[in-house]
């Protein structure tokens, strides 16, 4: 798959596709929805080549997670977010005509108790179906999302995916045999633990040294079973991110002024530049986080909870280099079901 998966909104309409995919798959544009504990994304897409080709996208923090650690249920206010946003998918959708769909649900609607009344109400008000995926699926749908920027040098990767509700840490390496082959997932674990369920707990406005280092002990807590099992053995592997956390962090990186996706997605970071990145946003009261053109008020009291993920899982696998991406679950959805259509080549 090339590199660059995805072009500008606006992009022209797709073409129509000819034999037996185009029986499979209508008028070959394609969405995925993944309405996660913090964000609702939304990407509209058409096969082209070995790749695919971006006609119409959406992302909005709504917070579906907020509260649900204290009072087990999402709240009134979350669901009328969510239900904005997903009816601006939901249009979308519609003016794009795609006919091919996958959209899910992850961390929040699988630990709340009104779950199940949240799907209901959504599908009456906006003709959305969710499916809550296990948290497997998901590991394994951010593995096919993010794989084409594995180093092609390289043997593999720790690839992590930072939610707000829950984070996933694959193992991921390539036949040594069969270099053209698609990674494999060698052992992945899932924590219940994301950036917003860190920020209720340990706060995440005003963030000391000692309540940051708190965050890396609880999270350190369940990613090092993991670690002791999976984590020897790093020759030629790096870290491969995913999450608003470390876009954040490298746009921080750059000094950006404003968010790049086109100089974030597949930045490499070493390890010092990862420290003193994560050093300055400890610098930072809540308010210069706020006026951070990276940053802003959404994500706030929210960058610092995911930094400390980070560090866990950095002082759990010390590898020398991170890539970024700006790319996940939304992109593995598209490849799964464009190469179930014989719309792309399976690997």
């Amino acid at each position: 798959m090339n590199d660059d998966m995805r072009l500008r909104d606006g992009a022209a309409p797709c073409a129509s596709p000819s034999g037996s995919a185009a029986t499979a798959i209508g008028n070959g544009v394609y969405a995925a929805l993944d309405l996660g504990t913090n964000n609702c994304r939304l990407l509209i897409a058409c096969p082209i080549g070995e790749g695919f080709r971006v006609v119409d996208s959406f992302s909005r923090i709504i917070r579906l997670g907020e509260g649900i650690s204290a009072t087990g249920s999402i709240s009134e206010a979350a669901i009328e977010r969510a239900i904005s946003a997903l009816s601006i998918c939901r249009d979308k959708i519609r003016y794009r005509k795609a006919r091919r769909l996958r959209l899910i649900a992850t961390e929040a609607c699988r630990a709340a108790d009104n779950a199940d009344s949240f799907r209901d109400r959504v599908a009456a008000e906006t003709g959305i179906r969710l499916e809550v995926i296990d948290r497997e699926t998901e590991a394994a749908l951010a593995v096919v999302g993010c794989s084409p920027l594995l180093d092609p040098k390289g043997r593999g990767a720790i690839l992590f995916d930072i939610g707000g509700g829950s984070t996933e840490l694959v193992r991921i390496e390539r036949d040594p045999d069969g270099q053209d082959a698609a990674p494999r997932i060698k052992a992945w674990m899932s924590i219940p633990l994301g950036v917003v369920t860190l920020a209720e707990h340990f706060g995440g406005r005003d963030v000391t040294p000692e309540s940051y280092a708190r965050m890396v002990q609880e999270v350190a807590r369940h990613v090092t079973p993991f670690a002791v099992e999976h984590g020897t053995d790093l020759k030629d592997m790096h870290m491969l991110g995913t999450s608003g956390t470390v876009t954040t962090l490298a746009g921080v990186f750059l000094d950006l002024p404003r968010y790049d996706r086109r100089r974030i997605d597949g930045i490499w970071m070493n390890d010092a530049d990862v420290t003193a990145t994560i050093a300055r946003l400890l610098g930072m009261s809540y308010r210069e986080r706020v006026d951070s053109n990276c940053i802003s008020v959404e994500r706030a009291d929210l960058v610092l909870a995911g930094c400390a993920i980070l560090d866990a899982i950095r002082d759990a696998f010390p590898l020398p280099r991170l890539r970024v991406a700006d790319r996940g679950l939304r992109e593995g959805m598209l490849v799964e079901m464009m190469r179930a259509d014989g719309a792309l080549r399976a690997i």
